[in-house]
C-alpha cells in the first residue's frame, strides 16, 4: 500500500489539479482568520472550510489517473488496494492543508482564556473530523460510484453543505462545538464526532473500492 500512495500521490502532484482547491483552501482561511480573533472560534472556520477541500480533493485523485494506467495499477495489485490509495491520497492532503489552517489559526489568533495545548489538540480533532466527512462525500460523489462529471460535482457541493448544517453531520457537531466553547470558555474534546465520522468515512471508502471491484 505504500507503494500505492507514493505513486498517487506523484501522479497529484504532477498533474497540478492540486493547485485550485489549495488556493481557494488558502483564500478562504486568509479572508476568515484574523489577528486577535478567539482561537477556538478561527479553529472552527479553518476546520468547516476542510470539508469541501477534502471532497474537492479526494474527488481528483479518484479520477486524476489515466484509464490505461489505471488497469495496469488494477490488474498488479489488485482494484480495490488500488482505489483505497486513490482515496486515502486525497484524505492524507486534505488532513495536511488543514494542519496548515489549524496552525495558522493557533499562531494569530487569541486563545480568549483557552489553555494552547488544549486549544491544538480541540482543533486538530475538529480538523480531522471535518476531513473524514469530506472525504466521505468526495468518495461517493467521485467514479465509479457517480461517472457522470456533472452529476459528480453536484453531490460532492450539496453533500458538503449539507453535513455542515445537519446537525447529525459529525462535522456540524465538530465545528459547533468550537464555535460554542469560543463563547463558554471551554475546551471540548470532539470525541463522539471523531468516531462517527471515522465510521462514516470507512463506509464510504468500501463502498467506493467495492464499486471499482465491479467495475474490474
Amino acid at each position: 500500500m505504500t507503494a500505492l500512495l507514493r505513486y498517487q500521490a506523484a501522479l497529484l502532484l504532477r498533474s497540478q489539479r492540486w493547485l485550485a482547491p489549495c488556493v481557494a483552501y488558502a483564500a478562504f482561511v486568509a479572508v476568515g482568520i484574523r489577528p486577535g480573533d478567539p482561537v477556538l472560534d478561527s479553529l472552527g472556520y479553518a476546520a468547516a472550510g476542510l470539508v469541501p477541500f477534502a471532497a474537492w480533493l479526494v474527488r481528483i485523485c479518484s479520477g486524476n489517473e489515466p484509464g490505461a494506467a489505471r488497469d495496469c495499477a488494477a490488474a498488479a495489485a489488485g482494484p480495490v488496494r488500488v482505489h483505497a490509495a486513490a482515496l486515502l491520497t486525497g484524505l492524507l492532503g486534505a488532513l495536511t492543508a488543514g494542519a496548515l489552517g489549524a496552525g495558522t489559526a493557533l499562531l494569530v489568533c487569541d486563545p480568549a482564556g483557552a489553555a494552547p495545548a488544549a486549544a491544538a489538540v480541540a482543533g486538530g480533532l475538529g480538523t480531522a473530523v471535518c476531513a473524514l466527512t469530506g472525504a466521505a462525500v468526495g468518495a461517493l460523489s467521485a467514479g465509479p460510484v457517480l461517472r457522470r462529471r456533472g452529476h459528480g460535482v453536484l453531490s460532492a457541493a450539496l453533500g458538503s453543505l449539507l453535513v455542515l448544517v445537519l446537525e447529525p453531520s459529525p462535522a456540524h457537531g465538530a465545528v459547533s462545538a468550537l464555535a460554542s466553547a469560543a463563547r463558554s470558555g471551554s475546551t471540548p474534546l470532539p470525541l463522539t464526532s471523531l468516531a462517527v465520522a471515522l465510521a462514516l468515512a470507512a463506509a464510504a471508502g468500501a463502498a467506493a473500492c467495492l464499486a471499482a471491484e465491479r467495475r474490474g
